[in-house]
C-alpha cells in the first residue's frame, strides 16, 4: 500500500436520475462525489485515501471520535444533497471498495435487494420522534444534625418515599403516552423503527429520553404526520420532531426477504462498512 492509493467510498445507491448532485455538494475529501452507473443502479462514490480507510487504519480511526464525527457529518451532507434530486438508499458509514470494479460488484451482488428497497423507499422520507421526561427531583436530605430516628429523619424518609411514588407514576404515564403515540404515528407511516434511547450525557438534551423512534412516511402525507406529532402536549413530557431525512433507519428494509445477494448497507466482495451497533 502506498500513501497515494485511493479507495472508493460508497455513500448510497439510487436509481439513475437526470442531472447531477447539487452544486456545492462535497464529500469526505472535500471534493464533489461522482456517480458510477452500473446497469439500472447508480452508486454515489468518492475517492478516499487508503491510509485512512484501508482495513487496519480504519479500525484505528474509528476510535478517534472527532474523526468519526467529521466523517459522519460529511457522509450525511452527501446523502442530504442526494435526497434533493432522487430517493437514495443510504449505505452504512465507511462502506469502502478497493476500486470501481469493487463498486460494480457491490451493485451486482446486492442488485435484487437494492431494487426492492428502493421500490419501498421511493417517494418516502424519514421523520424522527423523541420524547423526553423530566422526573421529579430527589428531596433535599435532612440536616446533618438531625438524628435518623428524629422528626427530621422521619420527615426526610417520608418525603423521599412520596417522591419515589410520584416518579413511579410519572414513568408509568410517560410509558403509556409513548406507547399510545408510537401506535398512532405508526398508523400514519409506511414503517416504524424503535431505536435505543439516547444518553442525555451524550446528546445534551434536557430530560430523559423515553422514546426514540423513526417513521417512514409518504412524502405527500408528511404534513399530516407532522400535525399529529405536534398535537402531543403533556406536562412534564417534551416531544421533539426532526426531519424530513433520507430513510437511514429503513435502509435494510428488504433484508428479511430471501436473496443470495448483498443486503443494503452490506459490503460484499471486499467492500467494508462500519458494522451495526458500532456506536454511530
Amino acid at each position: 500500500m502506498t500513501g497515494t492509493q485511493r479507495l472508493r467510498y460508497v455513500y448510497a445507491v439510487s436509481r439513475p436520475f437526470d442531472g447531477v448532485l447539487p452544486e456545492g455538494a462535497r464529500g469526505i475529501g472535500g471534493e464533489p462525489p461522482r456517480l458510477l452507473r452500473h446497469g439500472d443502479l447508480v452508486a454515489v462514490v468518492d475517492a478516499v485515501p487508503a491510509e485512512d480507510f484501508d482495513e487496519a487504519p480504519l479500525r484505528e480511526r474509528l476510535e478517534d471520535l472527532d474523526w468519526l464525527a467529521a466523517t459522519a457529518r460529511a457522509h450525511d451532507a452527501v446523502i442530504a444533497s442526494l435526497s434533493t434530486v432522487t430517493c437514495p438508499l443510504p449505505l452504512r458509514l465507511a462502506t469502502v471498495c478497493r476500486d470501481d470494479s469493487g463498486v460494480r460488484r457491490l451493485l451486482e451482488d446486492g442488485h435484487d435487494r437494492f431494487v426492492r428497497a428502493l421500490e419501498r423507499l421511493d417517494g418516502r422520507v424519514e421523520w424522527g420522534v423523541k420524547v423526553y421526561a423530566r422526573p421529579a427531583p430527589e428531596p433535599a436530605p435532612a440536616p446533618a444534625a438531625a438524628a435518623p430516628t428524629g422528626g427530621g429523619g422521619r420527615d426526610y424518609l417520608r418525603r423521599r418515599l412520596e417522591a419515589r411514588r410520584s416518579r413511579d407514576v410519572d414513568w408509568q404515564r410517560a410509558d403509556a403516552l409513548c406507547r399510545e403515540l408510537h401506535a398512532e404515528l405508526s398508523g400514519h407511516a409506511e414503517a416504524a423503527a424503535l431505536h435505543r434511547p439516547q444518553d442525555a450525557r451524550l446528546s445534551g438534551a434536557d430530560g430523559v429520553n423515553v422514546l426514540n423512534a423513526a417513521y417512514l412516511v409518504d412524502r405527500e402525507r408528511s404534513e399530516e404526520f407532522v400535525e399529529r406529532a405536534g398535537r402531543t402536549s403533556v406536562p412534564g413530557l417534551r416531544v421533539e420532531l426532526t426531519g424530513p431525512w433520507a430513510p437511514y433507519s429503513f435502509a435494510g428494509i428488504a433484508e428479511d426477504e430471501p436473496d443470495s445477494g448483498a443486503a443494503p448497507g452490506g459490503a460484499p466482495d471486499g467492500a467494508r462498512g462500519v458494522p451495526e451497533g458500532a456506536g454511530l
